[in-house]
């Protein structure tokens, strides 16, 4: 079974400098039916102005990603990291028994476009920031080219989420469009299919 979640239909927040659209309920946008989708609580797509972004600010009990669409977006955590994500690149936090950080938009002149996810984790409390994901999830960045499909197989009890970043394609014949989501439950393979070129993240959950 594939469910979309329309990109419409999205919950939205335009604070001026930021432009953001919620997959699921977050923040001030709350709605029962969307909480979240097995064990991926948070998919947010931004916009941030130039020069602007995310005071400091903390998090806890979260695995954490960002993946950074266009421009390029700078990071400053209470670990003493700082680092600059460029367009095509994943950061990933583990915020654990906690972590503040900051996020700005690196340029003066061009928008940061960028996704923030966040996957509860199976252990509350940790106290590391490694790569490995705390949590039975993978995450795949697929690229598209014109008339080249593609197909994913599920093993028994799994299900995935797609998230379309760019383009439109057909994900089991359902039209996908940038900024659309689908959920993946009960279905051993899954195609896909874009009549141009065509970005999006694919998350394989228990």
């Amino acid at each position: 079974m594939i469910t979309i979640r329309s990109s419409k239909d999205r919950g939205h927040a335009q604070h001026g400098w930021l432009d953001s659209y919620h997959t699921f309920s977050f923040a001030d946008y709350f709605d029962p039916a969307h909480m979240g989708f097995h064990t991926l609580r948070v998919v947010n797509e931004d916009k941030v102005t130039p020069g602007e972004g995310f005071g400091t600010h903390p998090h806890r009990d979260m695995e954490i990603l960002t993946y950074v669409i266009e421009g390029q977006l700078k990071h400053r955590d209470s670990m003493g990291h700082e680092v600059i994500i460029k367009a095509g690149d994943i950061q990933k936090i583990t915020a654990g028994t906690g972590i503040s950080h900051s996020e700005f938009n690196a340029s003066q002149t061009e928008a940061v476009h960028l996704l923030q996810i966040w996957i509860i984790p199976d252990t509350k409390g940790l106290r590391a920031l490694p790569v490995k994901f705390h949590q039975d999830v993978t995450v795949y960045r697929g690229l598209l080219s014109a008339g080249k499909p593609l197909e994913r197989k599920f093993s028994a009890g799994r299900a995935g989420w797609v998230q379309m970043v760019k383009g439109e394609m057909a994900l089991n014949n359902q039209t996908l469009k940038a900024g659309d989501g689908a959920a993946i439950e009960e279905e051993e393979q899954i195609s896909f299919l874009s009549k141009s070129s065509a970005e999006f993240l694919l998350f394989d959950l228990k």
